[in-house]
């Protein structure tokens, strides 16, 4: 639980953390989307595509 405990801690804990970094944080995670949109699109396909085979194998 020790590191449970730690991780809530660090997520709490919000020194030295202001609004400029957490919008550009925010920036660069909306370009690499729009960057890899493709790139993610199709990989969820085939992931989602997988599991639908693999659920009618089941039944």
């Amino acid at each position: 639980m020790r590191l449970w405990d730690e991780w809530k801690e660090f997520m709490t804990d919000d020194s030295g953390l202001g609004t400029i970094e957490i919008v550009l944080i925010l920036v660069v995670l909306i370009g690499l989307v729009i960057i890899f949109k493709k790139q993610i699109t199709t990989l969820l396909n085939n992931i989602f595509t997988q599991i639908n085979k693999t659920a009618k194998e089941v039944y």
